[in-house]
């Protein structure tokens, strides 16, 4: 066996392994009646921390677990004295920045656990429990993970591939794509609340923002921009036709995870936190079609708003270097 199709088995279990650990969540959280328990990001969490042991992520065991859980908090306490609109999007969004760059965090799907409280209209401060439970028992496994697959490194990947996750994972030091995320948030925040359609701003949205628009000299994220919708809008439909045909079962929410790490390959997306659409039916009151619909929508203008900028950017380089003439 070769080095490559070795490297390829090992990263085939570790993806096993976080399906499997998120459909124990999921069978918890159905015995005991505590749906929160499957904080959607987990499945972006589990999928990034199992195979890849030594990255960004799974280097901060504590973070992991304080960091979505203090956003939480903020989303949840935010969420009890206002309603979902602009305003409450972006002081979620700006508290959570400041909470990950106080604790020298790079653990972003904590902007999902800020916004998720909003979103869902959730105000039980059983949320914020919730997510601790399931984030230790994340860094539990992973421990244990490591001990038992013995990697003194991470699971081999390509090294671009490798590269390329930690740089998204790390904290943003433009200046100007942190304005970039809250414009963005700002203006997907304002196209939910007009139309009615809230999901457009659904939680991981924020999240891959954060990834995509704050780090605009990361290439490679994805192989067609342009595709990346459907990517998104699939897993959701994923998510939703699983629930609609075996309900709230450890069952469904297995076939979901795994279906969406299989769409991951399909279209070639770096980004994990997109694991954590199919989900978020699962969470979600009474979910129809509006929802895959109005992820489509958000992540089109993500999508686009990605183009313009790195456009408008190439355009920005190519000035000096004309003037420099």
């Amino acid at each position: 066996m070769g080095g490559s199709e070795l490297s390829r088995t090992r990263i085939w279990i570790a993806e096993g392994v976080a399906v499997c650990f998120v459909a124990c969540v999921a069978a918890v959280a159905n015995a005991s009646h505590l749906q929160l328990l499957l904080f959607p990001e987990l499945a972006a969490l589990a999928h990034d921390v199992f195979t890849r042991p030594r990255g960004k992520w799974a280097a901060q065991p504590v973070r992991l677990v304080v960091t979505p859980a203090i956003c939480g908090a903020i989303g949840l306490a935010v969420t009890r004295f206002s309603h979902f609109g602009v305003a409450g999007v972006l002081v979620i969004t700006v508290l959570s920045f400041l909470v990950i760059r106080l604790l020298r965090s790079s653990i972003g799907p904590a902007f999902s656990a800020g916004i998720l409280p909003l979103v869902l209209g959730e105000r039980r401060w059983m949320y914020p429990a919730a997510v601790i439970m399931g984030l230790v028992a994340l860094v539990i496994a992973l421990l244990i993970w490591k001990r038992v697959s013995q990697q003194p490194d991470p699971i081999m990947q390509p090294r671009q591939i490798e590269s390329l996750d930690d740089q998204l994972e790390s904290n943003t030091k433009d200046r100007t794509g942190l304005l970039h995320v809250l414009a963005f948030v700002a203006v997907a925040a304002l196209i939910g609340e007009r139309t009615g359609l809230r999901f457009i701003l659904f939680p991981p949205l924020i999240v891959m923002a954060y990834e995509i628009l704050g780090h605009p000299e990361v290439p490679g994220w994805v192989k067609r921009p342009f595709l990346f919708p459907l990517f998104c809008f699939l897993t959701a439909s994923v998510g939703l036709v699983m629930l609609r045909l075996m309900g709230q079962s450890t069952l469904s929410v297995a076939v979901t995870v795994a279906i969406s790490i299989l769409l991951l390959r399909v279209f070639q997306v770096r980004m994990p936190p997109a694991l954590a659409i199919g989900l978020l039916p699962f969470v979600i009151r009474d979910p129809n079609w509006w929802f895959p619909l109005s992820v489509l929508i958000g992540t089109a203008i993500l999508s686009l708003w990605f183009i313009a900028r790195g456009k408008w950017l190439g355009r920005a380089a190519q000035i000096p270097a004309a003037s420099s003439k």
